[in-house]
C-alpha cells in the first residue's frame, strides 16, 4: 500500500470528483480529496467507511495557500503524488448580457485560476513520479453557447490543458483534458436537469481512470464525452 499511486482531486466530495475518488480507491490508489464544505467531505468519507487510503482536506481550489497546503499534506501523508485532478468548478447558469455579475468572480476564479494553481503547486512532485495532470473541462469549452460565461471559462480550461502539455511533456508529465457533455450531478442543483439522456458521474469517472491508468509513455490528451442524443 505504501508504494501505491497517489491522486489529489479538487472538488472531490461529490459529483464527478467523488466518483473518480471511489474508482481510484477501488483500483488500489490512495486518494486525497479537497472541498470547501467540511460536512460534505466528512459525509463522503463515512459513506466509504473511512478507508485508510482516503484523505479529506478542507480548502478553496482558487486559493493558492489552500492548494499548496493540500499538496503538501498529501505528500506528507502518502509520501508521493502521481495524479492531480482539477475537478472543482461551478456555474452561475446565466448569460453575459442578462446575468448577475455578482456570481461571476467566484466562478471564473474556481474554474480558470483553480486548475492553474493546482498545476503550479503540484508540478515538482509530478516531475518526480512522471505523473499526470487531469483537467475536467466541458463540451461547453468546445461549442459556443449564446452568452455562456461558464462556457467561456471552460474554453480557458481547454487552452490551459494544451498550453500546459506543451511545457510539461518534456518533463515526463502527462496532461489529459476530460470534457463531459451533460452529466447528472449537483452541478444542476436549483436549476433543473436539462432535457434528454444524461451521463452519470460514474461514467465520466471511468473515463478519467482509464486515462490515468495508461501505460508508461502514453499521453491521452483530449477526451470529449457526450451522452447519446446530445447534438452540440
Amino acid at each position: 500500500m505504501t508504494d501505491s499511486p497517489v491522486a489529489l482531486i479538487t472538488g472531490g466530495g461529490s459529483g464527478i470528483g467523488a466518483a473518480v475518488a471511489r474508482r481510484l480507491l477501488d483500483a488500489g490508489h490512495r486518494v486525497a480529496v479537497t472541498g470547501r464544505g467540511e460536512a460534505r467531505l466528512r459525509g463522503f468519507a463515512e459513506e466509504l467507511g473511512d478507508p485508510d487510503g482516503l484523505l479529506t482536506l478542507v480548502g478553496n481550489a482558487a486559493d493558492y495557500d489552500d492548494v499548496q497546503a493540500a499538496v503538501a499534506t498529501t505528500i506528507k501523508e502518502f509520501g508521493r503524488l502521481d495524479t492531480v485532478v482539477a475537478n472543482a468548478g461551478s456555474a452561475t447558469h446565466d448569460t453575459v448580457a442578462e446575468g448577475d455579475p455578482a456570481g461571476w468572480t467566484d466562478m471564473v476564479l474556481t474554474n480558470v485560476l483553480g486548475p492553474a494553481l493546482l498545476i503550479r503547486a503540484s508540478i515538482d512532485a509530478l516531475k518526480e513520479t512522471r505523473g499526470r495532470i487531469v483537467l475536467v473541462g466541458s463540451v461547453a469549452g468546445f461549442v459556443n453557447g449564446p452568452g455562456n460565461i461558464y462556457g467561456a471559462t471552460k474554453w480557458a480550461v481547454t487552452g490551459l490543458a494544451e498550453n500546459t502539455r506543451r511545457q510539461v511533456t518534456d518533463w515526463g508529465v502527462g496532461v489529459t483534458l476530460i470534457a463531459p457533455g451533460r452529466v447528472e450531478t449537483p452541478f444542476w442543483d436549483g436549476n433543473g436537469l436539462p432535457p434528454g439522456h444524461l451521463l452519470t458521474a460514474d461514467q465520466i469517472a471511468e473515463t478519467v481512470v482509464w486515462a490515468v491508468r495508461q501505460p508508461d509513455g502514453v499521453d491521452i490528451n483530449t477526451v470529449v464525452v457526450r451522452p447519446l442524443g446530445q447534438p452540440n
